[in-house]
């Protein structure tokens, strides 16, 4: 078990997704290896994990920006996720966090903040019989200033109802 005695201060719960509740990443990672190595990047896990939890387009712009490429945003971004599409039955949940989850369904509110698409996110989250679980989702599409910025948490807090000193993320 991963944590089924949340302190009693904590009134809503706010989960992560890629790498939280789905081991999303090794798709991820693969897609993004395939996207921008014809464009001459080396695309090391080191660099992946460097990365992670930004947004695609953003990531493209990082990457320009690192590499002196002069890959189009949209395109390249837009080529990632239709590989990570395509690998996305092979995603498996992490069982640990989905206990959690249906733990306290019904107990406390819950929400997903990912970085990623809403469409993907639901889904996966549909294709593994979780989105039920949740009363809403935030993704990059929701907000101005992404992760690690707090905004996507706070609108989590925000969908719940709850303060978000009350809520514990995941």
């Amino acid at each position: 078990m991963l944590l089924k005695n949340i302190p009693q201060n904590i009134k809503g719960l706010i989960f992560d997704f890629d790498g939280t509740i789905c081991d999303t990443m090794p798709s991820h990672y693969v897609a993004w290896s395939n996207a921008v190595t014809p464009y001459g990047i080396n695309f090391t896990t080191e660099l992946f994990d460097q990365l992670a939890g930004i947004p695609v387009y953003e990531t493209i712009e990082t990457l320009n920006e690192r590499f002196g490429t002069k890959m189009n945003a949209k395109e390249v971004g837009d080529s990632k996720e239709a590989e990570y599409e395509k690998s996305m039955h092979l995603v498996q949940p992490i069982e640990p966090v989905v206990e959690v989850i249906k733990h306290y369904h019904g107990k406390l509110p819950m929400t997903v903040g990912t970085g990623g698409w809403r469409s993907l996110t639901e889904g996966l989250l549909g294709m593994r019989d979780l989105l039920k679980y949740f009363d809403g989702l935030v993704t990059s599409e929701d907000v101005k200033k992404h992760k690690p910025h707090p905004e996507t948490f706070l609108k989590c807090a925000e969908i719940m109802g709850v303060e978000p000193k009350d809520c514990l993320v995941f």
